[in-house]
């Protein structure tokens, strides 16, 4: 069983642009939003994806993760069976000594949330903090793409009249 290993942060500055190494634009689409249990299809480029996650442990670090790439056009017939709402957003690549931060600038009804994440190998694992870095919100469900699909970031933030 494979686990994933993974802190989430957000975004307090765009100096990542600068720093990436790579970057991508993603649209992905949830088959199954259960929490504990997501299926996800997901389109990076011309690359298509299927992801099954299961459940968080209690501080929301380590989970597990089976992903497989699959044809493009698969993943585009799978699209149209998601539930509705769509992820979207750019993907930037960050190298910070050891470990490589994925830094996901979304689009959309998620307009201004920038996060990154980090995988680790071991949840107590020391990594260098990049500048960009600013609140932790690992195993915060809200920050979940999941959950982000049903509640966008910009119905968070009600602006006062």
């Amino acid at each position: 069983m494979s686990q994933e290993i993974e802190r989430k942060f957000l975004v307090r500055s765009f100096s990542y642009r600068a720093q990436a190494f790579s970057s991508s634009r993603i649209c992905q689409g949830y088959i199954s939003s259960a929490r504990g249990r997501t299926v996800r299809v997901r389109i990076r480029g011309e690359e298509g994806f299927l992801t099954i996650k299961g459940a968080s442990n209690a501080s929301g670090t380590s989970r597990y993760e089976w992903e497989r790439e699959i044809p493009l056009n698969e993943a585009e017939e799978l699209m149209e069976l998601c539930e509705p709402g769509r992820i979207d957003k750019t993907r930037y690549l960050v190298k910070c000594g050891e470990h490589v931060f994925e830094v996901d600038e979304f689009h959309g009804e998620n307009e201004g949330l920038v996060v990154a994440e980090v995988e680790l190998r071991d949840e107590n694992e020391a990594f260098e903090h990049p500048a960009f870095l600013g609140e932790e919100v690992t195993g915060d469900v809200r920050y979940y793409n999941s959950f982000l699909m049903k509640q966008p970031y910009k119905t968070w933030h009600v602006p006062s009249s």
